[in-house]
């Protein structure tokens, strides 16, 4: 047979020789190999780079993990050091400026929002700082998904705030719930101890930070 081709496409050239197929790259085929491993070798740096970053945000998060882990571990042992009457002298400390600012406002989290308004009552009941507030609103459900919370208290002159922060702890000690209503009146048109809505949560180890544009921050630990 003698020798003949033929184009198959404009791409590829094929060639009979005796009877068998033989494909023979063309010109243009043969200029497009080196792009063609060039993307490849774009598409491995991508993808190594972006196995670096995955590598790297998982480190932040345990780092982020650990310190806030490191945070709690040196506020409970500062606290495992403090006498009774330490503990309470603070305790009554922060109760007292709560008191005096009159509102104050309590932070939580909202999965990674972070959320914020206004409280305005507080008591010491049995040696526990409690604050109040009904199951049925968001910000309950927040502190039963996740117990950290900061306040910020700001006085009157608008120069010296105090920042607590801690872990809130539910209470459903009925008597507690008669105390902290006996003691705030104007709660009892919207609250009642039984009413399985009411709930009032103690604040564990916690730091406040006493603020002031004219002296130092002071801490002190309950």
């Amino acid at each position: 047979m003698n020798d003949f081709g033929a184009y198959l496409n404009k791409n590829d050239y094929i060639c009979i020789i005796h009877g068998n197929l033989a494909a023979r790259p063309t010109e243009e085929a043969r200029r497009r190999r080196p792009n063609n491993l060039n993307n490849q070798s774009k598409m491995k740096r991508i993808a190594l780079a972006f196995a670096l970053l995955l590598a790297l945000t998982a480190c932040n998060q345990n780092k982020t993990a650990q310190a806030v882990e490191n945070t709690e571990a040196s506020t409970e042992a500062v606290t495992d050091t403090l006498s009774k009457e330490e503990m309470e002298k603070n305790m009554n400390e922060v109760q007292a400026y709560l008191k005096e600012c009159k509102a104050f406002f309590i932070a939580t989290a909202d999965g990674d929002q972070p959320r914020v308004r206004a409280f305005g009552v507080s008591e010491i009941i049995d040696g526990r700082l409690y604050i109040m507030t009904g199951k049925v609103k968001d910000v309950y459900k927040q502190m039963a998904a996740n117990g950290k919370f900061e306040i910020c208290a700001l006085k009157p002159s608008g120069s010296e705030w105090m920042r607590l922060s801690g872990t809130l702890v539910n209470d459903e000690t009925l008597a507690v719930k008669e105390e902290f209503l006996n003691r705030n009146e104007g709660l009892k048109s919207m609250y009642k101890a039984d009413d399985d809505n009411m709930a009032v949560l103690y604040i564990t180890n916690a730091t406040a930070r006493f603020c002031s544009f004219t002296a130092p921050e002071r801490k002190v630990n309950f």
